[in-house]
């Protein structure tokens, strides 16, 4: 049974989720858009996301919406832009929603894509934002994590993964090309921590991994003893019990903004504005925050991680230009730095 983190909130969760008070019907949409949605009844979800994770997101929305059903279609990151490319082309795109993780590859297919914006769109972080069509419903963030059982003075920056005495492999990191979201952690790595970081760690022996989930893996069984990670891969397992802790480093947390948006081929722009608008809102982004270890991008969070001081910790976004234009080059040289052979 998964225990709940402490989680310091900055609004009241107190209103019923039994009930639509007034407040929520403009924070939601008018009542004749929820009219409109629970009247169409469903709508088809394309998502990048993890399938345990987006079901929960789901299940609650439907404790505010019951009579609006989500079916869910699951691929990874290529997989699901190669899908919207090849139904798009045959006049047959099936999503109502798509909710991807490379804003990049979202973008190119912005003609896609309605115009569509949530009634708190004031609310979030331009820099988030690559496209008026796309929103971050999913924001994901890089923490550093350890085993509890082995590190007895466990780092409190990015820069103490530089130390000498992590020497021999005890750090663990997810390759630069393994996606968007490791790209944004190395990019964060050398433009804020220093040119010299990635030369600096990689002379400690770091040990390579292709994806987040054995890394995170590996760390519970001690095979390293700290690694950078999404804190949504670590937080699972720490309110299961691993022997594992995360914190946030105070020269800051690269965030990862999804792009989630309604094509404009939509059967059902109603349901698909209601989850849209559910999941942006206050209440979706601290449910997100609470129970599944995200981030937001809104500018006032109302909620933080367990560890989080608004005061010390703040959030790093990549400039999306720079982004798209260094991705190639740098991962190159960071492939070399690392030893790194694809």
């Amino acid at each position: 049974m998964m225990r709940r983190m402490t989680i310091v909130t900055a609004f009241g969760m107190a209103v019923s989720l039994a009930g639509l008070p007034v407040w929520a019907q403009n924070e939601f949409g008018s009542k004749e858009l929820i009219a409109a949605a629970e009247k169409e009844g469903q709508l088809t979800y394309y998502t990048a996301n993890f399938a345990e994770t987006e079901q929960e997101v789901i299940k609650e929305f439907n404790k505010r919406f019951p009579k609006v059903k989500v079916s869910m279609v699951r691929a990874p990151g290529g997989q699901l832009i190669t899908r919207i490319k090849t139904e798009a082309a045959a006049g047959k795109l099936a999503a109502d929603v798509v909710d991807h993780s490379d804003r990049g590859l979202m973008k190119e297919l912005e003609d896609l894509f309605q115009d569509y914006a949530p009634p708190n769109a004031a609310d979030y972080r331009p820099d988030a934002l690559v496209s008026p069509k796309f929103w971050p419903g999913v924001t994901l963030g890089w923490a550093i994590a350890y085993n509890t059982a082995i590190v007895k003075n466990p780092p409190k920056t990015w820069m103490d993964l530089t130390k000498p005495e992590y020497k021999g492999k005890l750090i663990g990191q997810v390759v630069a090309p393994s996606g968007g979201t490791t790209w944004t952690r190395s990019m964060f790595e050398r433009q804020v921590l220093g040119e010299d970081y990635w030369k600096k760690q990689a002379e400690l022996g770091i040990a390579l991994y292709p994806s987040g989930a054995p890394l995170s893996d590996a760390l519970v069984r001690g095979e390293v003893s700290i690694a950078p990670l999404l804190y949504n891969i670590i937080y699972t397992k720490i309110v299961d019990g691993a022997p594992a802790e995360a914190i946030f480093a105070p020269e800051g947390v690269p965030i990862i903004p999804y792009a989630d948006g309604i094509p404009k081929t939509a059967k059902n722009p109603n349901a698909a504005k209601l989850f849209m608008n559910w999941r942006l809102s206050k209440e979706g982004q601290a449910f997100q925050i609470a129970k599944l270890g995200n981030i937001t991008s809104l500018k006032d969070p109302p909620a933080f991680p367990k560890g989080w001081d608004p005061k010390v910790v703040k959030v790093w976004v990549p400039n999306f230009e720079q982004f798209e234009k260094l991705r190639t080059p740098w991962i190159e040289e960071w492939n070399k730095t690392y030893g790194y052979r694809q």
